[in-house]
């Protein structure tokens, strides 16, 4: 664990380093990734037959390559009745905090005369690809699915892993709550490929969106443009804004939160006050030895994680917009301050009782969120990747006369005689 003081010498290099470190994918990754998109490409079902077999340990022509709908009902039916309460309450959250971005359309005629407008349509087909493996979450497709249907997508098609044939019923029933149309038992760059291209009984889709490992980031990327992606993700990373008179042990656990996920993910802490940093660090050491995810924790933490000691938050907000982290908590009296001066991060928590947590799974906005400093060009998962806008315009001869000599002097500057003529043969014909 990193420990920085922004008073001390050599810090601007330091947390330059810190800013800039590399977690993501590595040139092997690329390669493999590539090479398993040509394979799906070129083989189609047969490859992700042989992938799944090689990596998850179980033949698709056996366990079928889909799961019933019909059971994904039944894992819901078969909640205990506290987490179909709280699947329920995470997914009406959800909903309800989707539906106000619903973008509305336009259709106006200005000075001119001029009618002009824009249409929003949501995409035919969505993939959805929610993580199994070492961790199933049921929250990240909840948080994928319920978006696409506010925008009105039509048909869902979720992939996931299934290691050993094996799915978590959760997962199930939350596909059943979301509306899900389509769960397939493929995971990995395989399934994005999968999506992307077609392969045997999955139908190609139009976006492909949700959270995986460094294979299913880069096939993402790859794969950009013969889909549409919600975003290049990263491993996770959360920045927390705390002063002295929080709880130590809440700051700690909200450190822990994310290194839980995983070996590569990044836990910082700004303070301006040196001894709340020690009395945080103590209380982080406690309780890594007692969760069940510690050693992974410990381990993100001992690579990744940092508390930096600053005069004051107000001078630790430029340096927290550096990081663009993905997830920001303001742990302090009057949060709004201080998120009054944030540019950069996919999702902020206001307050000391407003844990990241929450945000993960009831509080509504998407968890979906973009990693690794993106937060400076991108948002969270919305409504929106979902939909495309598709612009509109009209003239009558009066509006054309208005626009057209314009139009013309512009297409001969730039020697394109066509786009010219098209607009003066209708101005000669209109006189």
């Amino acid at each position: 664990m990193i420990r920085l003081n922004a008073a001390a010498a050599g810090f601007a290099g330091a947390f330059a380093a810190l800013v800039d470190a590399r977690r993501e994918s590595s040139a092997d990754v690329t390669r493999d990734v590539a090479a398993i998109i040509a394979e799906v490409r070129a083989r189609g079902a047969a490859a992700v037959e042989a992938l799944t077999l090689r990596l998850d340990r179980h033949d698709l022509a056996t366990t079928g390559w889909a799961i019933d709908r019909a059971d994904c009902a039944a894992a819901y039916d078969a909640l205990e009745p506290g987490l179909r309460t709280a699947l329920d309450l995470a997914a009406a959250r959800i909903r309800a905090y989707h539906e106000k971005q619903r973008p509305a359309d336009s259709d106006w005629r200005d000075a001119a005369g001029v009618r002009l407008g824009a249409r929003w349509r949501p995409v035919d087909a969505a993939g959805l690809y929610v993580p199994g493996g070492r961790a199933a979450y049921p929250s990240s497709l909840l948080m994928n699915a319920i978006p696409a249907k506010v925008a009105g997508v039509e048909r869902l098609a979720m992939v996931t892993p299934t290691p050993d044939g094996q799915i978590n019923p959760l997962v199930l029933a939350a596909a059943h709550l979301a509306g899900v149309d389509e769960v397939w038992r493929v995971g990995g760059a395989q399934a994005v490929a999968a999506l992307a291209y077609g392969a045997g009984p999955i139908a190609p889709v139009d976006v492909v969106t949700g959270p995986g490992n460094a294979w299913v980031a880069e096939a993402k990327r790859q794969l950009y443009g013969v889909v549409g992606i919600d975003m290049v993700a990263g491993p996770s990373e959360i920045v927390v804004v705390a002063d002295g008179a929080n709880d130590p042990e809440w700051i700690a656990a909200d450190l822990l939160s994310q290194a839980e996920h995983d070996v590569v993910t990044q836990s910082i802490l700004f303070t301006d006050d040196a001894g709340f940093a020690d009395a945080v660090a103590a209380a982080v050491e406690r309780q890594l030895g007692t969760l069940a995810t510690g050693s992974v924790a410990r381990a993100a933490w001992e690579a990744n994680g940092a508390i930096v000691v600053v005069p004051s938050l107000a001078e630790a907000m430029p340096l927290v917009d550096r990081l663009a982290a993905e997830h920001l908590q303001l742990a302090v009296d009057d949060p709004d301050a201080l998120f009054a001066r944030v540019r950069h991060a996919g999702s902020v928590f206001l307050g000391r009782h407003t844990p990241e947590a929450i945000g993960d799974y009831v509080a509504g906005p998407n968890h979906v969120l973009p990693t690794g400093r993106r937060a400076r060009f991108a948002s969270g998962l919305s409504v929106l990747d979902f939909m495309k806008r598709t612009s509109f315009l009209g003239l009558d001869e009066t509006a054309l006369a208005e626009l057209g000599p314009a139009t013309i002097a512009l297409a001969e500057a730039e020697g394109l005689p066509a786009h010219a003529r098209s607009v003066a043969l209708r101005l000669r014909t209109n006189r």
